[in-house]
């Protein structure tokens, strides 16, 4: 599948945090779940220009937002559409997303911070090469959640 992004629109962010809605306990990943997330999400002044729309076939598909750790190396904080979840679309998701990252900044030293229940997840980014590093609790939510963070040192 060919992915292609292109940098987040206000609509764009609009329906990824009102109308992407995940079942069970994926609906952790729900932007309405979280007030300060989503008031964040639907900022353009706060997204700025590191936020971007993926997209396949015109179809907004999954986005991506990077923050900058050190001069050579992103987090990476990612997600796809409910409905192309659970597809086998991962692994060539994050690919693309690394590969966009690497064409605008030139980096190749990623992180990513993902829920330690989504072993789904896990699976994926652990075939795309990212080493677990720690575990962690931070609060989002409303509570207290377990996150894994995975870090890939090279393309």
């Amino acid at each position: 599948m060919d992915f292609y992004f292109r940098t987040m629109e206000q609509h764009e962010a609009e329906e990824i945090a009102d109308d992407w809605k995940y079942d069970g306990e994926y609906s952790f990943y729900d932007y309405t779940n979280d007030m300060e997330d989503y008031s964040k999400f639907i900022d353009a002044s706060v997204r700025g220009n590191n936020f971007f729309s993926c997209f396949t076939e015109n179809e907004l598909i999954g986005f991506y937002f990077i923050q900058f750790l050190k001069d050579d190396e992103v987090q990476i904080e990612l997600g796809l559409k409910p409905n192309f979840t659970g597809k086998g679309l991962g692994f060539g998701f994050i690919n693309a997303i690394m590969d966009h990252v690497n064409s605008i900044h030139g980096i190749d030293i990623f992180e990513l911070i993902v829920a330690r229940f989504n072993q789904r997840a896990i699976n994926v980014y652990k075939k795309a090469g990212f080493m677990e590093i720690n575990d962690f609790m931070q609060k989002v939510n409303g509570g207290e959640h377990e996150f894994l963070r995975m870090r890939k040192e090279s393309l």
